[in-house]
């Protein structure tokens, strides 16, 4: 009878085990089948939303002979300066923004090519970096970019400054510590913006630690005749891309929605489907890296034909080796192509500005930290902000057209 008993113990407690294992299993595959169908809610969720953005095919993407940058995807961002939304040729692009992502840790980093660098461009002539957007559009300038950068960039973005602004208000507002000479400079131009962006101009009340709206933080960005000159500009909308990068990460879905809707019609790009929802799959991995600006030798103030004054790499070749290290710190960097050393040799030909023999003298592999934010003045000391480039322009204002001589380049 106990025989019986303890027989009778042992198949109810094989019954429950059983119960429990069909109850985990049925737990797991619930488990599984939900985040199936948060994953295909959210792809159907990015199809539903991506013809919002104005698509343009690149077709004729050219890339220097052996350049292949495994483990890395290169992308070029451009801040255009259209007031009626055009983001293909025609339009001067005032941002230019080389992004590298490491596709294993997910590590952004940013380097700004500086707009008024003389670089190769179509039918073999040099001329500013930005004016290979308004000659030929977003495939002109990927390949500008491919060719002297020794890069292997087939995407883009493209957005004009109102979208910009649009972001920032509909994030709350980014926090910025701005002096007394940035207030006065965008309290003059803070109106200019907010109408170019049908806005309110709010005027700051000198030097402090503000919440910037949409104008004012577009206006900040664009502050050129300022210590450090364009070098500081483009280090402004880095840290204006950074402030909005750490509260889109944290922010509501809802938020997120309205942005999409509102900014995604202002949004020029080449990208697939399938490359935007592999790239917003993981959007929570990303991390904001390191950022820099291009090139990191330079000499300024040059006056080159057609081109007016000039930013020259002091020795091109060297200055892309620097920016391929930064850009892909676990790849091991090679010397340059065939082609980057040919426009290296020309620039310096043509312009007579060579690379310092100090600058070669210093220890190979040795950190450059004074330049990684591309403000070290031509004798490679660091600049000490005293003196400005020679810039035509206090601020690039933005929406600029064809007819606007006055901010058009020499």
């Amino acid at each position: 009878m106990a025989r019986k008993r303890e027989l009778a113990a042992i198949r109810a407690a094989k019954a429950r085990k059983k119960r429990r294992r069909k109850k985990r299993l049925r737990a797991v595959i619930l488990f599984l089948e939900t985040i199936i169908l948060i994953m295909l809610m959210g792809t159907a969720y990015i199809m539903a939303k991506y013809d919002k953005f104005q698509r343009v095919e690149i077709d004729d993407v050219k890339v220097n002979e052996g350049i292949k940058l495994e483990g890395y995807t290169t992308i070029a961002l451009f801040g255009g300066d259209s007031r009626e939304g055009q983001l293909e040729e025609g339009t001067h692009a005032d941002t230019i923004i080389v992004v590298a992502i490491d596709n294993e840790s997910k590590e952004i980093r940013m380097a700004s090519i500086y707009r008024d660098t003389l670089l190769r461009q179509m039918n073999d002539t040099y001329r500013k970096a930005n004016n290979a957007y308004f000659v030929g559009g977003p495939e002109e300038a990927i390949n500008m970019l491919n060719k002297n950068l020794d890069l292997d960039i087939e995407d883009y973005a493209t957005v004009d400054f109102k979208a910009m602004s649009d972001v920032v208000d509909l994030m709350g507002g980014i926090e910025v510590t701005v002096t007394d000479a940035e207030a006065e400079m965008m309290n003059k131009y803070i109106g200019e913006t907010a109408k170019a962006a049908h806005k309110k101009a709010n005027e700051l009340e000198g030097a402090g630690t503000y919440t910037l709206d949409g104008p004012q933080a577009v206006t900040y960005s664009r502050l050129r005749k300022l210590e450090g000159g364009d070098y500081k500009r483009t280090e402004r909308q880095r840290e204006v891309i950074q402030k909005l990068f750490d509260k889109i990460t944290t922010t509501d879905l809802s938020t997120i929605n309205e942005i999409i809707d509102t900014v995604f019609p202002q949004v020029s790009t080449s990208f697939s489907l399938k490359k935007i929802i592999a790239l917003a799959s993981a959007l929570m991995d990303y991390s904001l890296g390191e950022s820099t600006g291009f090139p990191f030798e330079k000499t300024d103030g040059i006056k080159y034909p057609k081109a007016g004054d000039v930013v020259v790499a002091q020795g091109l070749a060297e200055n892309v080796k620097e920016l391929h290290e930064f850009l892909y710190p676990h790849k091991v960097t090679e010397e340059v192509s065939d082609t980057v050393q040919m426009i290296s040799d020309e620039i310096a030909y043509e312009t007579g500005v060579v690379r310092p023999a100090e600058l070669d003298a210093q220890t190979e592999g040795e950190s450059d930290e004074e330049g990684s934010d591309g403000t070290e003045s031509s004798d490679g000391e660091e600049d000490d902000g005293t003196e400005s480039s020679e810039y035509d322009e206090d601020y690039d204002r933005p929406y600029a057209d064809t007819a606007d001589a006055e901010f058009m380049e020499e």
